[in-house]
């Protein structure tokens, strides 16, 4: 996975984000995007809790009623930057599922391990508990990335290495779980051993037939 880059954006509309959409390009995209570097920047310096609209605002250049209007809080902020993210989970093709789960492992695993990046799971989580905005956010965002990655299930189910009625997509949250408790709750290090033991686990659950569904495939 590669960082969330709030910087410009050519795209020719905005992803959906928590407190409304505004149309692209212009004042309003330039604003956008300062904003959104400031507070990228500024978890680069300090955790959530010390994030403040006031340092957005002063790193920005834009003023702190400004972001305000628009986003109303920290939060709304943090909630943009991840309606932002886009398409930024590499998806492995290697022809095995195995060496397949293990390559995404350790692309989660070396995008945890800047501290921005910890700071930004961090943040995304506490904005969802405050705004409903974020939580549709985050619920969405992360749907997206599991939908898209489950296709390296699909892939194996057709190569005959799973059931055909695994299910992709809960073999894939399985891997991401232990990373999101050990970043969350346990608040521990993520390292290359969780990595491996992440993918393995999942591998293998998946070719008991753990995540069968019982349903035939369309």
């Amino acid at each position: 996975m590669t960082a969330p880059q709030p910087h410009g954006s050519d795209r020719p509309a905005e992803p959906a984000r928590p407190h409304g959409s505004t149309r692209p390009g212009g004042r309003t995209a330039r604003t956008r995007a300062a904003v959104l570097a400031a507070a990228w920047e500024e978890l680069d310096r300090r955790d959530f809790a010390s994030l403040t609209i006031d340092l957005i605002a002063q790193r920005s250049g834009v003023h702190a009623a400004t972001i305000r209007r628009r986003w109303r809080t920290v939060e709304g902020v943090i909630s943009d930057i991840l309606s932002q993210h886009g398409e930024t989970i590499p998806v492995p093709d290697t022809g095995s599922l195995r060496q397949d789960l293990h390559a995404l492992a350790r692309s989660i695993a070396d995008f945890y391990t800047p501290p921005r990046n910890q700071r930004l799971v961090e943040a995304v989580v506490t904005a969802a508990v405050r705004e409903p905005g974020a939580a549709e956010v985050l619920h969405n965002v992360f749907g997206d990335r599991i939908r898209r990655v489950a296709v390296m299930v699909e892939r194996a189910a057709e190569r005959g290495e799973v059931a055909a009625d695994t299910d992709g997509e809960e073999v894939i949250a399985a891997l991401g779980a232990p990373f999101y408790y050990r970043l969350l709750m346990t608040r521990r290090p993520v390292d290359a051993e969780l990595a491996h033991r992440s993918a393995e686990a999942a591998y293998l659950a998946a070719v008991e037939g753990v995540f069968r569904t019982g349903r035939r495939a369309p």
